[in-house]
């Protein structure tokens, strides 16, 4: 197993030109209004989705950087454009979502968002999950690429200042990329990402993966 120590990995030409083909198409006539960047449970929505996240090879590229067995805990759909624009500051990844609500020392604090519970986990949590992006199209500074600071992921849980400080110390990694291309990250390494500038569409496929046993009876949703 690797444990990812800067992060973050760029893996290339892991897609096919089919799968590629496959997925565009089948997302092909979602359409998002301005303010809605994204389509949470892509997996349930999608059969190219879930075609692709239970995929042999994503989850043996998964398989490298956690223990076995793991599981699918969060599936989105982004799509960055022109009309439907927006940018993201540093923070990290921080909450996870669950079938219900229960109390343990270091979970919380807890919300619902669209009719499911959200919380913060502990850090040991977020160190046995990893996130996929796996790009539908070619990515780089002019439409949004992601934009990641390498080993911030070893400060644990950051606040707003502390952010704010390790951000001042430089160090920003543009992680473009070519469609079909798979950037994998730990969830609470520090990223953000710019407007689009041009004309172009930056369509993500974001997979969450967790080798993590909840406890008290929830299950991921």
């Amino acid at each position: 197993m690797d444990d990812l120590e800067c992060g973050h990995a760029l893996i290339r030409n892991v897609l096919s030109g089919h799968q590629l083909k496959t997925l565009q198409t089948d997302l092909a006539t979602v359409s998002l209004t301005n303010g809605r960047g994204g389509v949470r449970n892509a997996d349930k929505r999608f059969p190219s989705v879930d075609s692709l996240a239970k995929s042999e090879e994503i989850l043996k590229l998964v398989d490298t950087y956690l223990i076995k067995p793991v599981r699918l805990v969060r599936a989105i759909f982004f799509d960055k454009k022109i009309d439907n624009n927006w940018s993201l500051a540093w923070h990290q990844d921080k909450t996870v979502a669950v079938s219900s609500r229960f109390e343990r020392h270091g979970w919380g604090p807890w919300s619902i968002k669209e009719g499911v519970h959200h919380v913060q986990p502990p850090l040991k949590v977020l160190k046995e999950m990893v996130t996929l992006r796996v790009h539908l199209d070619d990515t780089g500074v002019d439409n949004g690429c992601l934009k990641v600071l390498p080993y911030s992921q070893r400060e644990g849980i950051l606040g707003t200042e502390a952010i704010k400080r390790y951000v001042a110390r430089g160090g920003v990694v543009h992680c473009e990329a070519k469609a079909g291309d798979i950037l994998i990250m730990r969830p609470h390494i520090l990223h953000s990402s710019d407007k689009v500038l041009t004309s172009g569409r930056r369509r993500i496929i974001h997979l969450e993966y967790s080798s993590f046993k909840l406890p008290c009876g929830a299950s991921w949703v």
